[in-house]
């Protein structure tokens, strides 16, 4: 008979194999066959009694200490270096539960701490007693956190909740929480039906207040706003670059910094000059902050970058990814100040294909820091006195070797969306003053064209050394999302090809018949709107939008750690220091891409809200007011207008439209009216009066006057417009249904 294994070899072996410690796994494992496996029952019977061996699951045991294969977690936080971690919901021995990683994948739902979650348990290969959680599902029911007005009647507290999904009243137990304030609360274990009771985890203060505005919209996406003090004592400890040990001296180069006039950092520089090898061609240097000097891979620096993914920009304020001591000086491009940079030197020839591109390690000094506003004037003929030495210089080479790239962008032909970016102004106080659209000037262009040419250059260079990196991928618009921008496009009098596979030319097509009409702003909107989502991953999946087969992210690592990342990738490939990509972090990069992706969404959602409160509260005083805009969302529920003005979407009830019953057309994004055959496609353009205002939610609600296609309602709504609790439902719906604006 095979020799029987001893208790505590059983045991290892369990401890080792969590998911698979059957007695049958256990027979194979020590090949034990016949007689002998009544032996192994009998052992493992008793160590049951004994209480070393534990039920994990179906038919499988685990050892003590252990966690079963698949188990129920509760979320209680994050640590130092942004990764989440659970507990398990029922731990019976006497010892601590392990330690318990959650890995999020791609698609799973955000979690924050009280959330539960059924998920596949794995003891860690690289740390002892740590475990491996990866969701099955997320579990309701759970202790979580909300955002809201705290409101103290008849001796009891409740939350009107600042979330548009969020329509469930929140019985709140506080001592010192006052009327009227905005708080953060934590649901508190209670039955399973009934109203749901929260505790105040944070006092907020004014929720009318101006810095509020943006601080609603921190809390309520989960952004971190506190260093831990261990990155920031990295951050302090920081110090400027000082001499050229291991880097090439590039500070004979000019390369000024274009920037917004409001500009918080400045990571990126550029300048050309003629070829001087070849006649009619020019070298293009883009030289960019060397963040990676700075944020060691696996310091409290980088822990906390990794887990924020990117700064996330607000009108009022900033979060950034970086403490400002770093991002706002030692990794800022200042004018005159020495700085240490990764630079690409690319040459282009006459006709703007790239005829090749090296990397550089070094050191710069800007003899310029300069705002689009001004460049733009000077090349008009009006350079002010501080840019003039520089026009003939500096920003003519500039602008010659933009002129020939722009000539190979035409080749690649990218998509040619035009989109109007809106700017919020505030005053002192943080009141909104105005909405304007931003101006698109050619130095906007000429900056965006050399960023892409460099990230390009990257990703080549990377691919060419067999280093791995992150890509920025942006993959082909899915055939259903066509099928419906071409039904809006036929619609409007447009055609949009079909029945053969698509290329960035054929929606340039489109656009480019709807640039300069009235249509133009719906098209261009449309079009993005059946674009996929850019995401990071560590394989090449092309970049649609672009037009490129390959694209990085590599320049502006003081705001994104994908940027980063390559930055680490190029110092490794080149062999510059040992500050380059390590072998845990290459080895981690599908995990890296997936929550950097997820962090870019949660930023953008938040810059979005933060716009609709702003825009809401604009508006709030013009109650009554009439506004001409234009349709740019059709539901079941209603349609969305847009406003001309101010750029702001407000819902118009699908109940407001008169006594006539609407039918939704889905394939034509429109309503019709059943009797009278009225419609109101998506596009139309529409004169409605605003119902209300609520900048606590950024909702707005209109009625409709007229629109095209459709006529005056058959029954006026009322003035009053529709109650806060149907407005609040209303922009959940919207928030489902709405796309996501995309970033390259």
């Amino acid at each position: 008979m095979k020799d029987i294994p001893t208790k505590n070899e059983i045991l290892d072996w369990v401890r080792d194999n969590p998911g698979r410690a059957s007695k049958r796994d256990i027979a194979r494992a020590f090949n034990i066959k016949g007689a002998g496996r009544i032996e192994l029952k009998r052992m493992i019977r008793e160590m049951r009694d004994e209480g070393v061996l534990k039920k994990g699951g179906r038919k499988t045991f685990r050892g003590d200490g252990a966690l079963p294969p698949v188990g129920m977690l509760s979320v209680i936080g994050t640590g130092d270096g942004g990764d989440l971690f659970a507990k398990p919901e029922s731990w019976e021995d006497e010892t601590p539960p392990p330690r318990i990683i959650v890995v999020e994948k791609k698609g799973d739902p955000a979690l924050t701490r009280g959330d539960r979650l059924l998920a596949r348990l794995i003891a860690s290969q690289t740390e002892d007693g740590l475990y491996e959680a990866r969701m099955i599902r997320k579990i309701a029911g759970g202790a979580r956190r909300a955002l809201g007005i705290y409101r103290a009647e008849d001796g009891e507290g409740r939350l009107v909740p600042i979330d548009r999904k969020q329509d469930e009243m929140i019985l709140v137990d506080s001592d010192d929480a006052r009327d009227g304030e905005l708080v953060e609360v934590e649901t508190l274990p209670g039955p399973r039906f009934g109203l749901r009771r929260a505790k105040v985890v944070e006092r907020l203060g004014d929720p009318g207040a101006a810095r509020s505005v943006s601080l609603i919209a921190v809390h309520a996406h989960g952004i971190p706003t506190e260093f831990p003090e261990a990155a920031l004592r990295e951050a302090e400890a920081a110090k400027p670059v000082r001499g050229l040990k291991g880097r090439e001296d590039l500070r004979h180069l000019p390369l000024i910094t274009i920037d917004p006039a409001d500009a918080r950092d400045h990571d990126d520089a550029v300048c050309a000059e003629p070829d001087p090898d070849r006649e009619d061609g020019w070298v293009v240097w883009v030289a960019i902050a060397d963040v990676a000097h700075y944020v060691r891979p696996g310091s409290a620096l980088d822990r906390e970058a990794r887990k924020r993914g990117n700064s996330t920009y607000f009108p009022d304020r900033v979060v950034p990814m970086l403490p400002d001591s770093l991002s706002g000086d030692l990794c800022s491009l200042h004018e005159g100040a020495d700085r240490p940079c990764i630079a690409a030197r690319m040459v282009l020839g006459p006709d703007g294909g790239m005829r090749g591109h090296s990397f550089h390690r070094g050191l710069m000094r800007s003899p310029a820091a300069l705002t689009y506003e001004r460049v733009q004037a000077a090349m008009d003929g009006a350079p002010d006195e501080g840019i003039a030495p520089l026009v003939e210089s500096v920003l003519k080479p500039l602008y010659g070797a933009f002129k020939a790239a722009w000539l190979a962008r035409e080749r690649r032909a990218p998509l040619h969306l035009e989109l109007p970016e809106r700017r919020i102004e505030l005053s002192e106080t943080g009141e909104v003053t105005a909405v304007r659209v931003r101006e698109r000037l050619a130095a906007h262009k000429l900056i965006e064209e050399f960023m892409i040419l460099a990230n390009v250059a990257a990703a080549e260079t990377l691919e060419k050394k067999r280093r791995p990196f992150l890509y920025r991928a942006h993959e082909e618009p899915n055939p259903l999302k066509l099928d419906a921008l071409r039904t809006l496009a036929e619609e409007a009098g447009y055609r949009l090809a079909k029945g053969q596979v698509l290329q960035t030319r054929h929606l340039n097509a489109l656009l480019d018949a709807a640039a300069g009409t009235p249509d133009a702003e719906l098209i261009n909107l449309s079009v993005l709107r059946s674009q996929t989502q850019a995401y990071y991953a560590p394989e090449n999946f092309g970049h649609f939008g672009l037009s490129l087969r390959s694209y990085a992210h590599f320049t502006s690592p003081i705001r994104r750690y994908a940027d980063l990342i390559v930055h680490r990738a190029l110092i490794a490939a080149h062999g510059w220091g040992d500050d380059g990509q390590t072998m845990e972090e290459a080895a981690d990069l599908g995990g890296i891409a997936e929550h950097i992706s997820m962090t870019e969404r949660r930023s953008m959602d938040a810059e979005r809200d933060t716009v609709d409160r702003y825009l809401s509260a604009y508006l709030a005083d013009r109650i009554g007011a009439e506004f001409d805009g234009r349709v740019s969302g059709v539901a079941r529920f209603g349609l969305f207008v847009k406003l001309d003005e101010s750029g702001a979407d407000g819902l118009v009830p699908i109940s407001s439209l008169g006594a006539e019953y609407f039918r939704y057309d889905e394939a034509r994004a429109a309503l019709v009216g059943e009797k009278t055959g009225k419609t109101i496609t998506m596009g139309a353009r529409a004169r409605v009066r605003l119902a209300e205002a609520a900048p606590l939610t950024g909702g707005l609600l209109f009625e409709l006057l007229d629109a095209e296609g459709f006529g005056k309602p058959a029954r006026a709504a009322s003035r009053g417009g529709a109650p806060k609790r149907r407005l609040g439902q209303a922009r959940a719906k919207r928030a489902k249904l709405a796309k996501k604006t995309r970033r390259r």
